[in-house]
């Protein structure tokens, strides 16, 4: 028969009494974000009831007894009036796995009242480097050797960080699982938390001899060397990644990743704005009147020859469709924009210049 005055756990919990075990845990997750007490919405006496919960239901055992005495502890073993009596002394257990993402907000916590994370090989951090190409280059799309100062896997250990021909230990630590169990005492109780061994840092063996060349970390300084492929119509600014290019990791873990800033240098002719460009154009009254062809160079290095519209206003520009960037993406291209500068002409002769009069006077 159940004790009355036990708490449902399963009501707590919001889970049938048939519920699995990933139903226990995916519903303990939930409301363990939910009522958190470092959160808005946090409840701590809430908190404190859903771990309880948690912790006899997600143990097979405890749960066994639980449905059968109405308690975690084979009846009358638990003793009465204390409501943690079953969780290790008064406090609870939460484990850190079953948290997924709240282990950081756990984390935070501890390293708030002074207690410092262990020190775990990490990926290699992530570079930027800038990379210079001329407009022509942005306009068909270049490949370019980039190469830079990095840390790279150490050569003579191969990244491992020891003497490869002294061999390796499994570590007495952590037993070569390359990981450690262990419990802290807060003012929410007591908490079970898996860390990465402090001794192997989470490798599970410890070289026989450090590496002489990186010091146990399996990377060292040296130059890198990249091709890095521009496509046509990149913008200036623009960053590219190279996944894995970057600083090598520790211990040979995960390399960082290469942002390649991209850079374009001012054109002598042309003015970039989005996908347009923009050119001025210098032409003489005479061009005007006699309405010659004005031969203009694209960006292509093509030359192209336009007639000057009837009553063209020269404080307007002129837009040649598609003679711009192309689109990322191979979508078009963009418009030349033509802006005319009237070259004036040089002081006539007598004569010309009673031609010039004549000429006004049909106008």
């Amino acid at each position: 028969m159940k004790n009355n005055m036990a708490k449902d756990y399963y009501k707590i919990l919001g889970v049938e009494k048939n519920a699995s075990a990933d139903e226990v845990k995916k519903a303990y997750r939930k409301l363990a974000h939910q009522y958190h007490p470092d959160k808005p919405s946090g409840d701590e006496a809430k908190f404190k009831e859903i771990n309880e919960a948690y912790q006899v239901l997600s143990d097979q055992k405890k749960r066994d007894s639980y449905d059968r005495f109405g308690t975690a502890e084979p009846f009358g073993a638990a003793g009465g009036g204390n409501p943690f009596s079953g969780f290790g002394g008064g406090g609870f257990q939460v484990n850190m796995d079953d948290l997924g993402d709240l282990g950081d907000i756990f984390e935070s916590v501890f390293e708030g009242m002074g207690v410092s994370s262990r020190r775990t090989y990490q990926r290699g951090s992530d570079l930027e480097v800038p990379i210079n190409i001329s407009l022509e280059e942005a306009f068909k799309g270049v490949v370019k050797p980039l190469r830079y100062t990095t840390l790279l896997r150490c050569e003579k250990c191969d990244g491992q960080g020891g003497e490869i021909k002294e061999g390796f230990t499994k570590c007495s630590t952590c037993d070569g699982k390359g990981d450690v169990r262990e419990e802290r005492r807060t003012f929410f109780g007591s908490f079970s938390q898996v860390r990465s061994c402090s001794k192997c840092h989470g490798q599970g063996r410890v070289p026989n001899k450090v590496c002489g060349s990186c010091s146990g970390t399996g990377r060292a300084i040296g130059e890198k060397n990249v091709q890095i492929t521009i496509l046509p119509g990149v913008n200036n600014n623009q960053i590219m990644t190279v996944k894995g290019a970057g600083e090598a990791g520790q211990q040979n873990t995960e390399p960082g990743d290469l942002y390649v800033r991209i850079h374009i240098a001012p054109h002598e002719r042309f003015e970039r704005h989005g996908d347009d460009l923009r050119l001025k154009k210098e032409i003489s009254v005479f061009d005007i009147l006699l309405d010659k062809k004005i031969a203009i160079t694209t960006i292509d290095g093509r030359e192209q020859k336009i007639g000057l519209p009837t009553h063209l206003d020269l404080h307007n520009e002129l837009r040649i469709p598609g003679q711009g960037m192309p689109r990322l993406g191979g979508f078009g291209r963009g418009d030349l924009l033509v802006s005319f500068i009237i070259k004036a002409p040089s002081k006539p002769s007598g004569k010309a210049k009673k031609l010039l009069e004549e000429l006004e006077g049909l106008l």
